[in-house]
């Protein structure tokens, strides 16, 4: 029985022991990803200064960016666990926003590659969508933001602490929390943009730069995004259940966040607050785009 006991002892010390050297391995990349430098090209893209750009990017910026960054823009408390947290930076010129630091070439390797003006990755910030934007359509957005009136509110660095970093080590997060390492194996050759207009090609565009696939799934046949709290994200495609759906439910739902069921749409898991934004011409356009894919089963993360 004492030797029993023996071995016992020394199998379960070997377990905590490589338990403990997988933890530490795991915090170490973690930390390292946390803490790794990019050297980003950034392209060479002209920022309008007429009101009508301005307009276009404020626009823009309102259908994509006050979900995460506040109606305001100045940012405030965004992510927040038992092991670390990360706050929405103020984009404004105010104290604490790096409005009143980012030359143009910032803002371009912020929005498209998800990089810091320090060389860091920026945290949640989904360049991996914005990226899709075209030259004209990501000046216009810039021009807004350099319009913005200042606004005083200091965010907090993100931290992790030894638990959150060993997650991040181990992909738990999946490619969107450091999103400039995803982006450096996944680059984009040519950026364009359709013509404006309710087609099918144009609401594939709005799809693209607004992240849907992100929770949906590839091909919009149902998904989950890597956000521990995401719940099942529906079928979008005929093979779902919009194949009951008319156009007009479409843009109530997305207006006023109520399905054509009567079920209201949680915010925090499908962003219509700030998605109501986009024009009705734009709504029509992803519904055509929605539409026009092939009718798939439902996939099941």
């Amino acid at each position: 029985m004492k030797k029993f006991f023996k071995w016992f002892g020394i199998v379960l010390g070997s377990l905590i022991g490589l338990i403990v050297l997988v933890f530490l391995g795991l915090m170490l990349k973690g930390n390292s990803m946390l803490n790794k430098k990019y050297d980003a090209q950034v392209e060479k893209i002209t920022i309008p200064t007429d009101a009508e750009a301005v307009a276009r990017g404020e626009h823009w910026v309102m259908a994509e960016c006050i979900g995460c960054h506040g109606h305001d823009l100045s940012g405030g408390p965004f992510f927040a666990a038992p092991f670390g947290y990360i706050d929405a930076k103020n984009l404004t010129s105010g104290k604490g926003g790096v409005g009143s630091e980012f030359t143009d070439e910032d803002w371009i390797r912020a929005l498209r590659h998800g990089v810091g003006s320090e060389g860091d990755s920026l945290l949640i910030m989904p360049a991996q969508f914005f990226r899709h934007f075209s030259d004209e359509d990501l000046g216009e957005i810039i021009a807004y933001l350099k319009t913005l009136p200042p606004i005083d509110n200091e965010t907090r660095e993100p931290s992790f602490n030894p638990l959150g970093k060993a997650l991040m080590g181990a992909g738990v997060f999946g490619d969107s929390v450091v999103v400039a390492e995803y982006l450096l194996d996944n680059q984009l050759e040519n950026v364009s943009c359709p013509p404006p207009g309710v087609t099918a090609e144009y609401g594939e565009y709005l799809v693209n730069v607004s992240g849907c696939r992100d929770c949906h799934g590839p091909a919009l046949s149902g998904g989950k995004s890597a956000d521990p709290s995401a719940i099942n994200a529906p079928n979008l495609t005929p093979g779902g259940e919009l194949v009951a759906w008319e156009e007009a439910d479409f843009i109530k739902a997305i207006r006023e966040g109520e399905a054509k069921s009567g079920h209201k749409l949680d915010p925090a898991q499908m962003p219509w607050e700030h998605y109501k934004f986009f024009s009705d011409d734009e709504l029509k356009a992803l519904w055509a785009y929605l539409q026009s894919l092939p009718e798939l089963a439902t996939t099941l993360p």
